[in-house]
Formats: C-alpha cells, sequence, structure tokens
C-alpha cells in the first residue's frame, strides 16, 4: 500500500519534503511583490559587491525540546535530569557567504538589545550594508527609528521584510539547521555545555561551517 502511494504521489508530480510552519496571516500581494522585487535588488548589488547584504532575526535554545529522539544502545539509558528549564535567546546576522555574527543572553531580547547590537555593528561595517529585518514588534520600535538617520550616516540601511514572510529570512535556516542538525543531545545536560556548544556552533559559521543557501526567489 505504502509503494503504491509513493508511486502514485511520483507519478503526479509530487516530492517527499519537509514541510514548513508557515504563520497564519498572509502578505497583501501588492505589499509583498515590491518588496520582493526590492530585496532581489539588494541581492544583485551584493552578487556585484557593491553592498554587504546580511540577514538578521532572533531565536531561543532552551534545555526541552528538539531533542526527543535518539539512539541508545541495548545497556544504555539516555535520558536528561529532571531540572529547572534554562534557556539561551540569540539575535544573530548572517549573509550568503556564511559569515555570521551573533549576541547571546540569558534574559528576553528587546529594543535594548536589538538596539544596542546594531549600534556597534554600524561601527564595524566597511562598506554600505543592509540588514533585512522582519517586522518583529521589537525592530520597529520609536527608540530604533530614531536611530536609523544615524546608522544611515555610517552606511548602515534596515530593509524590513513584507509580513508574514519568513521564508525570504535566510536566518530561519540558520536557526533550523543549528537546532535540529547541530547541536547533539549531550550539548543540553547542563546550561554550561548548551551555552558552550552554541558559541562553538555559531563561532564556526563562515569557517569550517557553512550554509548552501538556495539562490534568491520571489516565490
Amino acid at each position: 500500500m505504502r509503494y503504491h502511494l509513493q508511486s502514485f504521489f511520483k507519478n503526479a508530480g509530487g516530492k517527499y519534503k519537509r514541510i514548513r510552519r508557515r504563520p497564519k496571516g498572509q502578505p497583501l500581494p501588492e505589499h509583498y511583490a515590491l518588496q520582493a522585487e526590492k530585496l532581489q535588488e539588494l541581492e544583485k548589488l551584493s552578487v556585484e559587491g557593491r553592498i554587504e547584504l546580511y540577514y538578521g532575526d532572533e531565536t531561543h535554545v532552551c534545555s526541552e525540546g528538539y531533542v526527543p529522539y535518539g539512539w541508545q544502545f541495548p545497556d544504555e539509558e539516555v535520558c536528561f535530569l529532571s531540572e529547572k528549564s534554562y534557556k539561551f535567546n540569540c539575535f544573530g546576522l548572517i549573509n550568503r557567504q556564511s559569515e555570521c555574527k551573533w549576541k547571546m543572553t540569558k534574559e528576553n531580547i528587546n529594543t535594548e538589545f536589538v538596539l544596542e547590537f546594531l549600534e556597534k555593528f554600524s561601527f564595524e561595517i566597511q562598506q554600505k550594508t543592509f540588514v533585512v529585518l522582519d517586522n518583529a514588534r521589537i525592530h520597529k520600535t520609536k527608540a530604533i527609528k530614531e536611530r536609523i538617520p544615524y546608522w544611515q550616516n555610517r552606511g548602515l540601511y534596515l530593509f524590513f521584510l513584507p509580513p508574514y514572510s519568513p521564508h525570504l529570512n535566510i536566518a530561519e535556516t540558520l536557526w533550523r539547521k543549528l537546532k535540529k542538525e547541530w547541536l547533539d543531545p549531550p550539548d543540553y545536560l547542563s546550561a554550561d555545555d548548551l551555552a558552550y556548544a552554541l558559541d562553538r556552533c555559531l563561532a564556526d559559521m563562515g569557517k569550517g561551517q557553512r550554509i548552501n543557501f538556495s539562490h534568491f526567489s520571489l516565490n
């Protein structure tokens, strides 16, 4: 039965692939098309070396989740000791060359955290640089908007994705691979282990570890 179902889907042009989580809302078609076209132009300028282009996003990694299954030998029990859960929040930037800049904290990531991160980053850039962000409330507060002219004077520009468009943000791929592929069960044994593993994985980006990002698409 399973074989026949697979054959049916293949013959119909179907592919076995990961089912992505999508936001409930949908972007307005006109606004989406306009912003996606602008983003495509930024990608082109980046390829030509005329600008630097980074994608930014925040995530969290905690002691619960993402490793519910693992290999165990017959006489071995792999488990997590019951204790108060711990969590690390991270804000990061990544480009298509897998160069990554990040900062971790045990505190919640808020506007002040993002503002301080971008303020520091604005003094590090060597050429005109764009940072692509989603429309999270902490990215578009009054405090952030007030700093934009100062950042632009230093060559740093913010570009906001159309609403409900996480698939356009390659930083989402970074977090997915970090949580589901690069972190191992032993990394969750303690808060110190997890902090070290996160730092190790992100520090290796663009060096030993790279992501083969797909080409930009409007779809």
